[in-house]
């Protein structure tokens, strides 16, 4: 058996490095991508508002009771944090209507900023 050219891909007979060929996939159609998108709006995400964040001991933890208050890391009135499946995608404000909490989204985040 002859000793493997060092120069050559062993899982193919193309040089290392060389291009690969690949056919023309074309720049496809914007409403192909909308009909891809639509095919995924009837599945469930979780999404989550952080009003703030705190440390506990495993003590102070254990001493909570009715009419306890736990302090948080922001103000009243800061932005809160909207979380898709655990990733930070938005921030919003914290509104009241007909009497239930409600978010107001004030910044969609850049997906390098999250």
């Amino acid at each position: 058996m002859a000793d493997a050219d060092p120069n050559m891909n062993p899982a193919t007979t193309m040089p290392l490095g060389a291009a690969v060929p690949l056919p023309d996939f074309g720049r496809g159609r914007s409403s192909d991508a909308a009909s891809a998108i639509g095919m995924l709006s009837d599945v469930n995400l979780s999404v989550r508002i952080e009003l703030g964040r705190t440390k506990m001991l495993v003590e102070d933890v254990l001493r909570l009771n009715t009419d306890s208050v736990v302090e948080l890391d922001k103000a009243a009135g800061d932005p809160v944090d909207i979380y898709v499946n655990g990733r930070r995608v938005a921030r919003g404000e914290v509104l009241v209507l007909n009497e239930n909490f409600c978010v107001r989204v004030s910044e969609i985040l850049e997906p390098f900023e999250s």
